[in-house]
């Protein structure tokens, strides 16, 4: 996939996908807002806080290796193989 294609695919899970899973309760998330799981996310795949590891913008900061490790994450959550709560921490 085209790191274009997977930012957008990691934009849309984080800002309309998974705020809308959340806010129609079919998950027990410990987030409901599209910030909350951007900075969830990238906190995992940067190995620590996002913000020292990837510049502002973030999504247009990322490399395609992080785009699809973002994507990835995002869609293990979904599938519940990730644990969100777990990452939050």
């Amino acid at each position: 996939m085209a790191q274009t294609t997977l930012i957008d695919r990691y934009l849309t899970l984080t800002r309309e996908v998974m705020p809308q899973m959340a806010r129609a309760g079919t998950h027990r998330w410990p987030v409901r807002d599209d910030h909350c799981f951007q900075r969830i996310v990238l906190d995992a795949i940067s190995g620590g806080v996002w913000y020292d590891h990837i510049a502002r913008p973030a999504y247009k900061h990322l490399t395609p290796e992080q785009a699809a490790r973002a994507v990835a994450l995002c869609e293990a959550i979904i599938e519940g193989e990730a644990d969100l709560d777990a990452l939050n921490r």
